[in-house]
């Protein structure tokens, strides 16, 4: 890599995983493509994602990275004329595309968005919505799950006597951090993160980005980001994205982000991560 520019992998806060033998795949995809009505937007996309780990996804706007994700747990379904070929796969078995499994596998595969997203309910209910969807409880029944998962999400302390009032009145970082424990309450295998800190200020990333640390080896996350120092911070595996023919997203190089940062095999990656594009 040129010496002109170096991002450093890790941090003293959240030093970065260098894992030569990655455990099994949590996540995986093969020969994924994707299309929106006639335009394809992912090409023959191998991913894999280890289980524990945290697995970053980076490259250029329109490069295919948030439709990747969003495969991941069929969210795109969701898009008038979106459609794939190939396979997606979960702790090797293929993701299902009947409307009880895809509701199973999103219970699974939890998801935080680029912007908070609470439901105009108290901070109780939010963190209860999706356990009650699983069986009927009653609060009481739910006070303990509810409080490991703001405590998992570092957010009890802070709003443990206000869980009655209204989860639109948290800030922004507080917001996301309520919607984590909302996925984390339902005890998913994999947390799938598009952006989850483009819109918080740098103390509210730093804290999502502690946490993502604190229980990434219960939790097998995957997080889009445009932030290269991001990635390099937090993740231990990173996969880089460019714009192929047609403007259709390829996946160019996966590696451990220690090797993909300091030594890239693809002169495309080198070029990206050195700010040549992008």
């Amino acid at each position: 890599m040129s010496a002109a520019f170096r991002i450093e992998v890790g941090s003293d806060i959240v030093p970065a995983v260098a894992t030569d033998v990655p455990p099994s795949p949590a996540v995986e995809t093969h020969g994924l493509d994707a299309w929106y009505g006639e335009f394809q937007a992912l090409r023959k996309v191998d991913f894999s994602a280890a289980k524990g780990r945290i697995t970053a996804i980076i490259g250029p706007s329109g490069c295919g990275k948030s439709t990747l994700l969003r495969a991941l747990n069929r969210m795109n379904d969701l898009v008038p004329g979106y459609r794939t070929e190939g396979e997606v796969l979960l702790e090797g078995v293929a993701a299902p595309t009947d409307p009880a499994g895809v509701i199973a596998l999103r219970r699974r595969m939890g998801m935080l968005f680029q912007r908070p997203n609470p439901f105009p309910m108290s901070v109780f209910d939010n963190v209860a919505y999706g356990l009650r969807l699983e069986k009927r409880c009653s609060k009481r029944e739910l006070a303990e799950p509810v409080e490991r998962a703001l405590t998992r999400a570092g957010l009890w302390d802070e709003v443990n006597d206000r869980l009655d009032k209204s989860a639109l009145g948290l800030s922004g970082g507080q917001q996301q951090r309520l919607c984590l424990a909302r996925s984390l309450a339902v005890e998913p295998e994999v947390i799938l993160m598009d952006e989850p800190t483009s819109a918080l200020d740098p103390i509210a990333t730093l804290r999502v980005e502690e946490l993502m640390r604190e229980f990434r080896d219960e939790v097998t996350i995957i997080i889009v980001t445009h932030n290269m120092q991001q990635a390099a911070r937090i993740s231990d595996v990173t996969a880089f994205m460019l714009m192929g023919e047609g403007r259709a997203g390829e996946l160019v190089e996966m590696n451990t982000t220690r090797e993909l940062f300091n030594r890239p095999q693809d002169r495309r990656t080198e070029d990206y991560i050195t700010g040549r594009f992008g």
